[in-house]
């Protein structure tokens, strides 16, 4: 009974982002609320509803929605305001024909520029409250402008002050995931050179690599437009990211002269040292990972020095005793190719130590 509070205690600090943005958007959504109806605004509704859109997952991610929504609406509701008042109707049939002209030209343009998205929603509400409410197109446009200021100034202030979460913290998390797939990608695609790796294998591997990069690259983003707004005084992201994609695309490459084993000579001789690159480099990249999670000193390279040290050694000899020159030539396209690449990913592990190293060195 005693030893059960401590996994549901993990649990709760493994999900304490998500905890902390349930918490901002209720409290962005009640305070929207109250203070729309402190205003006696038309539809409050619209406040409680921007404030959810804006309140996002980090501050620089906040910043963008709001910026976008307030432009759309600002947007919708002089396009919209301007359509209803220049092109009167007063049947079903012309209010039809006027509601096509507001929607289809914003409809265009969003689709060029999806952050105007908020522009057609609005002039759709501009044009059809007042046939709703009986009230002037006019101040349709005014009363949908103010709401959603109310909510989105209420849903940034919000993101601002309440448990807030800075994309500039939540990029070390995300890079670390990153680097564990590579280096768990890393050491199945290594096995492949002895027993060779399928096209769906292979595609399992490097789509798991390819989404976590989505996110990070998405981090990256919003990190940058903190900084750029002086909310985090952390280090430029820039690095870090270049860094985990050039060891994807080390990934790539490997994974190109994985879909068949090595020759069987080449497989007696290299496959100890080739386990040994695995183990080492999955290890070094696993506790990369680990310190850069935890905002720790890089391990040092020497492990991974010492691995491609003997690789290259058995190489050489391979080369002197003559045993490249029967291969055809995809297989030896694809032996020195390894050795290209492993020597490449060194240099990026060399620099992945150095970004580790200015992160745990930096005040976030």
């Amino acid at each position: 009974m005693t030893a059960s509070p401590k996994p549901l205690t993990a649990q709760i600090r493994s999900r304490k982002a998500q905890l902390a943005l349930a918490c901002r958007v209720t409290v962005g959504a009640a305070g929207a609320y109250a203070i729309a109806s402190a205003l006696h605004l038309r539809l409050p509704l619209w406040a409680v509803l921007t404030s959810l859109i804006v309140t996002q997952m980090s501050v620089g991610r906040s910043l963008k929605a709001t910026r976008d929504y307030m432009f759309g609406t600002v947007g919708g509701a002089i396009y919209g305001g301007a359509i209803a008042v220049l092109l009167p109707h007063s049947s079903e049939l012309g209010l039809l024909a006027v509601l096509v002209l507001a929607v289809a030209p914003l409809a265009f343009v969003a689709a060029f520029n999806p952050s105007l998205n908020a522009a057609t929603v609005t002039a759709v509400i501009v044009l059809l409250v007042p046939t709703l409410s009986h009230v002037d197109p006019f101040d349709s446009a005014v009363d949908r402008v103010m709401e959603v200021a109310v909510g989105a100034l209420t849903g940034l202030l919000v993101s601002f002050f309440v448990l807030p979460s800075r994309a500039h913290g939540q990029i070390r998390i995300s890079a670390a995931r990153t680097l564990e797939r590579i280096a768990a990608a890393f050491g199945e695609l290594l096995a492949g050179l002895t027993r060779g790796l399928d096209n769906d294998a292979l595609h399992r591997i490097q789509d798991g690599i390819g989404s976590a990069l989505v996110e990070l690259n998405a981090l990256g983003a919003e990190a940058e437009r903190e900084r750029a707004a002086h909310l985090s005084r952390g280090v430029d992201t820039g690095p870090l990211l270049r860094t985990t994609l050039r060891l994807r695309h080390d990934v790539v490459m490997i994974g190109r002269g994985c879909f068949a084993p090595l020759p069987p000579d080449l497989q007696a001789r290299l496959a100890g040292p080739l386990e040994k690159i695995s183990e080492t480099f999955v290890a070094y990249l696993r506790s990369m990972a680990a310190a850069l999670r935890n905002r720790a000193v890089a391990p040092p390279a020497s492990p991974v020095d010492a691995a491609l040290g003997s690789y290259a050694a058995e190489v050489a000899a391979v080369r002197s005793e003559g045993l490249t020159r029967g291969l055809s030539g995809g297989d030896v396209e694809r032996f020195f190719a390894m050795g290209f690449v492993l020597e490449q990913m060194r240099q990026n592990l060399r620099d992945l130590e150095r970004c580790v190293t200015e992160w745990s060195e930096t005040p976030q």
